[in-house]
């Protein structure tokens, strides 16, 4: 029987959404207003304790309508709302505004009706959670109505049984004879009441994305945005809202995460008496969408997770949901290769003859994938050609028998085969663009303003689409290939389709993203045995939507081990460490020039999807042995690694030490990672005190054969070791429970 309970109260008029974690109620107001009243730790009840407290404030306006409009003691200027409209007596940021054939942009939404359904309404053309037995969740739709527009919101709030998650979009349908615009439209709005709360964010750039900050939120409004046609670099589509008193390990925590790739908004006000109203969904900037009489639009999903255990407590819940419900394909739980990229190593100056020193090189060291990078089709020898062009450049690989020579090459060493594509993007020179120069985003009579000497295709039009799933089809059809990294190098500028009328430019940078996840979707569904990786620039595109077509994602183009400490350390707040992958890379580093020992390359890669990107030959015999030896340690723990629970203990943000965990899912095995980036001198010995063990249980060290109890560990904790004088350290520590304890 499923723990996911709906239902709704007729007397007090609330609908109580329920399971053993977390409770959600929400209360029909005076006038079929929808108020929200709670999200947090499940509650066995409710008897009216949240009605919202009657009071004249003044320039509060009185709620329209009869008879309700002669109470000056209640308004919607500061009642907490499920879903809030614009110009209609609420001063806050409206969730939705839309604009009628007579220009006006009230908007006011009442109750109309409700449906509980068993499972999970999922959504159309764009990625979301999902449910595998109908047993798993109940969905609430909840039917909201403009009279005076004649238009129809429906909010679908969807509960599941066994996790402390509720997912939320909304959908909205135009029941009139005319034309309606939408100008903006959230996929969710969470009204709370007056509390000292603070925001986490993933604010970042290229090659230092996800950075945590905290901050406590004041009066007036806070926005985390992006608005450069992807989730981008800059500030990853998640917040949560904490306690000041909220640690890793205590404390309440609430995530919401967009399900969205594509320009995304954060809205966070807090009003004059001290309420706090979020809003989340589409960035409403540049975005406008025309609405034809019984035509409707879905929002993108967003995932609610509420944690009473610190902030580990939010990213397990998210950790799983991803890698459990949004994840799909033959690889959501398969132990992922061990990469050789070429990149770094011959960039575009490639050719058999090099490539196959790479592959004799990888091989006797237990390298499991190949992937050949930028370089391999159109006339590409630099990068400002050939993008578009997906047919194999045949000069190149000439004396190694071309693509299909080589992939044969690589799986005769027991290797897979990877390709890497950019299909997003075009070249000014290149066959498509002299053939289909309308295929570009661009504004007529404007020059295009250029980035990375490449620009972007139009994938609003299906035709476009259409084009390169054709290309890609073509190879895909007839090399035999294991893994694609599909990149994605730029942002989007003019965004303007000439396939479209004037006054619907505003929806251009939404069927973008709709025509990217239409490759996706058709490409993944093609070919399921091929594993996809994301790639924007690196972690450019780093979100839940991207991870339901890919399950996992180049976390960042920085592969410098002391920077990755806090790439990788932010990423974990809300996404699995099987969605991340995390190479060993040259030193000195390409992007930062900082010189590190194998040893600390290793072991933060190590704490991810395991690869490497640097010339093999290269190396000397001793770094090639340290490397044998890092594989074969992955190759033992990458299960636990992939998809054991992942803790973190100590913050790179907020010291000179990092520290996490991961541990099985019985609890009997934990690997313990420590980094330390400087050295001092007279140093401090410092203590990690681990997480989430049975405490009554002794652990061994597998490498010292040292024994410690639980609660040892998590309480009296461990010396770090070993003590090193030298910048850039790194150990690792393998537990696991003595045999003859669980017996």
């Amino acid at each position: 029987m499923s723990n996911a309970n709906i239902f709704f109260d007729e007397q007090q008029q609330v609908f109580y959404l329920s399971n053993q974690q977390v409770s959600y109620l929400i209360q029909i107001e005076d006038g079929g207003v929808l108020s929200h009243l709670y999200f947090g730790k499940k509650v066995s009840g409710y008897h009216g304790s949240r009605l919202y407290p009657r009071l004249d404030r003044g320039f509060s306006p009185n709620l329209a309508g009869e008879p309700h409009q002669t109470d000056r003691r209640f308004s919607k200027d500061t009642l907490l709302q499920e879903y809030s409209g614009y110009d209609t007596g609420d001063f806050r940021q409206a969730a939705i505004k839309l604009r009628g054939v007579d220009g006006a942009e009230a908007t006011d939404f009442r109750f109309k009706s409700y449906a509980i359904e068993k499972g999970k309404t999922n959504l159309s053309d764009l990625p979301h959670a999902y449910v595998l037995s109908d047993d798993e969740a109940q969905t609430l739709a909840i039917v909201l109505e403009d009279v005076t527009l004649n238009v129809e919101l429906t909010l679908y709030y969807t509960i599941y049984a066994d996790r402390p998650v509720v997912t939320r979009w909304s959908n909205i349908k135009n029941l009139s004879s005319e034309n309606v615009k939408i100008e903006k439209i959230a996929s969710l709005q969470l009204d709370l009441p007056a509390n000292d709360l603070e925001v986490i964010s993933l604010p970042g750039a290229h090659v230092r994305e996800r950075s945590i900050e905290r901050q406590p939120l004041r009066q007036g409004l806070t926005t985390f945005a992006s608005h450069r046609g992807t989730s981008s670099h800059h500030m990853n589509p998640f917040i949560a809202l904490v306690a000041p008193t909220t640690t890793e390990n205590q404390g309440e925590a609430v995530g919401i995460q967009l399900v969205y790739s594509g320009n995304h908004q954060f809205s966070l006000e807090k009003d004059y008496v001290d309420q706090l109203r979020i809003l989340a969904g589409i960035n409403e900037e540049g975005f406008s969408w025309e609405l034809t009489p019984d035509d409707s639009f879905q929002t993108p999903e967003t995932l609610m997770v509420y944690s009473d255990e610190g902030l580990n407590g939010m990213s397990q819940a998210y950790h799983h949901l991803l890698r459990e419900r949004v994840a799909r394909g033959q690889y959501q739980y398969a132990q992922r290769p061990i990469v050789i990229n070429n990149w770094e190593a011959t960039y575009f100056d490639f050719n058999a003859e090099k490539i196959e020193e790479i592959l004799d090189e990888a091989a006797p060291l237990g390298v499991e994938m190949f992937v050949l990078d930028d370089g391999w089709f159109g006339h590409r020898d630099d990068d400002d050609s050939s993008l578009g062009d997906w047919f194999e450049y045949t000069a190149k690989l000439k004396d190694g028998g071309g693509l299909n020579g080589l992939s044969q090459k690589v799986h005769d060493k027991g290797m897979k085969f990877g390709l890497w594509f950019e299909p997003e993007m075009i070249s000014k020179n290149s066959d498509l663009y002299r053939a289909h120069p309308e295929y570009v985003l661009r504004i007529p009579e404007r020059v295009m303003t250029p980035s990375r000497d490449q620009y972007v295709l139009d994938f609003s039009r299906p035709e476009v689409v259409d084009n390169i799933f054709d290309q890609m089809a073509a190879i895909l059809d007839n090399v035999p290939i294991d893994y694609i990294k599909w990149d994605m190098n730029r942002h989007l500028t003019e965004v303007y389709s000439t396939a479209l009328p004037a006054d619907r430019q505003g929806e251009v940078a939404h069927r973008y993203m709709l025509g990217v996840y239409d490759l996706a979707n058709r490409l993944t569904s093609r070919y399921p045995q091929i594993l996809f990786e994301g790639c924007s620039g690196g972690g450019g595109r780093f979100d839940a939507g991207m991870l339901y077509y890919f399950p996992q994602s180049w976390t960042s183009d920085n592969t410098d081990p002391i920077e990755r400490l806090k790439i990788q350390y932010g990423t974990t707040l809300s996404y699995p460490v099987s969605s991340m992958t995390a190479h060993v890379s040259a030193s000195p580093n390409h992007q930062t020039g900082r010189k590190t020992s194998l040893k600390v390359r290793g072991d933060v890669a190590t704490a991810g999807v395991f690869g490497y990107e640097l010339n093999l030959a290269k190396l000397s015999d001793a770094e090639k042995s340290e490397i044998k030896d890092q594989i074969s340690f992955y190759k033992q723990q990458r299960q636990l690694i992939q998809y054991g629970d992942f803790y973190r203990i100590k913050s790179p943000f907020e010291g000179n030490e990092t520290a996490w965990e991961f541990v099985n899912e019985d609890k009997t095995e934990v690997l313990l990672f420590n980094y330390r980036v400087l050295s001092t001198a007279q140093p401090a010995f410092s203590i990690t005190k681990m997480s989430h063990l049975l405490p009554e249980v002794l652990y061994v060290d597998q490498a010292t054969q040292e024994s410690f109890s639980g609660d040892e560990l998590m309480s009296i904790g461990l010396y770090n070791a070993p003590i090193e004088q030298a910048d850039f350290t790194s150990s690792v520590r393998y537990f696991k429970v003595q045999e003859n304890e669980l017996k």
